[in-house]
């Protein structure tokens, strides 16, 4: 097993006049989620038109911590009001198993 058994499950509804707006937004924060050290994977995904999802996890949970008040969430929570039907549904997570590559 992976040391990063530490995850969140963020789901994100928008509102569909700013679906677009969401899936450009988690489109760029890759670039954001790259400086974040203790973030080890982090996936930003598309449900449908506008449900959105990340998945990521974290080498601790100091990094969660971190990143729960980091850049992204700051950016996706700015705009919350604005663009989301609802604040986004975060599920802290455990990673059981992996496999990766």
């Amino acid at each position: 097993m992976t040391q990063a058994n530490i995850a969140i499950l963020a789901n994100i509804e928008a509102k569909p006049e700013h679906a677009a707006d969401v899936e450009s937004l988690l489109k760029n924060a890759i670039d954001l989620a790259n400086q974040e050290t203790e973030t080890t994977t982090w996936f930003a995904f598309k449900l449908s038109d506008t449900r959105f999802g990340i998945f990521d996890t974290f080498a601790n949970e100091e990094g969660r911590q971190t990143h729960l008040s980091g850049d992204i969430a700051k950016a996706l929570l700015g705009k919350a009001d604005e663009w989301l039907i609802q604040a986004p549904d975060i599920l802290m997570a455990d990673v059981l198993e992996a496999k990766l590559a």
